[in-house]
């Protein structure tokens, strides 16, 4: 299960326009867990809701966890509460990383691709990359100068950095220009390629990744894209718990997940929309209607694990490992 942490809120900075980073530390002094590049944490913010945020900071520091928040105007609660009610001094619960966007620290290059607030995970990246001494680049795109976040310190790690932005070039980026600069490299150890950003651009660098053969392709989205259930897709079916020995029906009236909890089974869960991963559940035998946001193509395929929160089941039986 999840484990829970109390942190103090250390320090709230300015970062760009509408843009804060927060330090938390651990109340009680010491360490928090260790984290890789690519994680996220939970905030229990002061009005009830969960959210997750992507670490920037340094992955080797354990005396701190720095997440970058966007004042989204479109907010549901979660970032007007950390702008307008987090203050320094005051406690906070958080839950321990969790990583659903690992970085492949053996690729012969990679390139990093953000736009907006999605340069969080990437900046960590950036860090970890610059401090194993690796090869690497970033593309940056920010509407406007004024809300490109944590620029200086990306410009002082002293990478290749093209920085694109839509006020100053009179329009947005040829992504598909910038990623075809590198030809197809295929291997595992290859060129990889990791985005993180708003919903159209990351749509967008899945679609050219396909066309140019870029297959060592990541992101990380912050907004659940809508994935309809398949056509082969099952209304009724049996969910066999290997661990406590039940079976249960799961029929059209409830998803996987609330059926699971009005039967008493913990199962960790947060946002509920596919994204942030914490229901992430072993699948021991069936097949899985994926309908998340968080599992790439390839782990589709698989189908080793699955988001219970939105995903449904192909097949008569789903074996979990609950």
């Amino acid at each position: 299960m999840t484990t829970t942490l109390q942190a103090l809120v250390h320090t709230l900075r300015y970062e760009a326009q509408d843009t804060l980073s927060v330090e938390l530390r651990p109340v009680e002094g010491g360490e928090f867990p260790a984290f890789t590049p690519g994680s996220h944490i939970d905030l229990h913010l002061p009005n009830g809701l969960v959210r997750s945020y992507s670490l920037s900071n340094d992955s080797s520091e354990r005396h701190r966890y720095v997440v970058g928040v966007l004042r989204d105007r479109a907010s549901r609660g979660g970032s007007r509460c950390v702008h307008e009610s987090l203050r320094v001094g005051s406690t906070i619960t958080i839950d321990a990383p969790r990583n659903h966007f690992a970085l492949d620290e053996g690729a012969a290059h990679t390139v990093l691709v953000a736009g907006g607030i999605g340069i969080t995970p990437l900046l960590c990246m950036a860090r970890r990359l610059h401090g194993l001494g690796r090869s690497f680049e970033m593309l940056y795109f920010a509407r406007e100068r004024k809300s490109a976040a944590f620029l200086a310190e990306l410009q002082a790690l002293g990478m290749p950095l093209h920085l694109h932005v839509d006020a100053e070039a009179g329009g947005p980026p040829d992504l598909r220009a910038l990623l075809a600069r590198r030809a197809p490299d295929t291997g595992p150890a290859g060129t990889h390629y990791y985005a993180c950003g708003p919903t159209p651009m990351l749509d967008a660098f899945e679609k050219f990744c396909a066309e140019l053969g870029h297959d060592n392709a990541h992101i990380e989205r912050f907004t659940p894209v809508e994935v309809k259930a398949s056509s082969d897709a099952r209304d009724h079916y049996t969910v066999e718990l290997k661990k406590s020995g039940r079976f249960i029906q799961v029929t059209p009236e409830k998803s996987l997940l609330d059926t699971l909890l009005a039967a008493g089974i913990d199962v960790d869960h947060s946002c509920c929309e596919g994204v942030c991963g914490s229901c992430e559940t072993r699948v021991l035998a069936g097949t899985p209607d994926h309908r998340d946001s968080v599992l790439s193509p390839k782990e589709r395929e698989k189908n080793k694990v699955m988001m219970v929160c939105v995903s449904g089941c192909k097949s008569e039986t789903l074996v979990l490992d609950l």
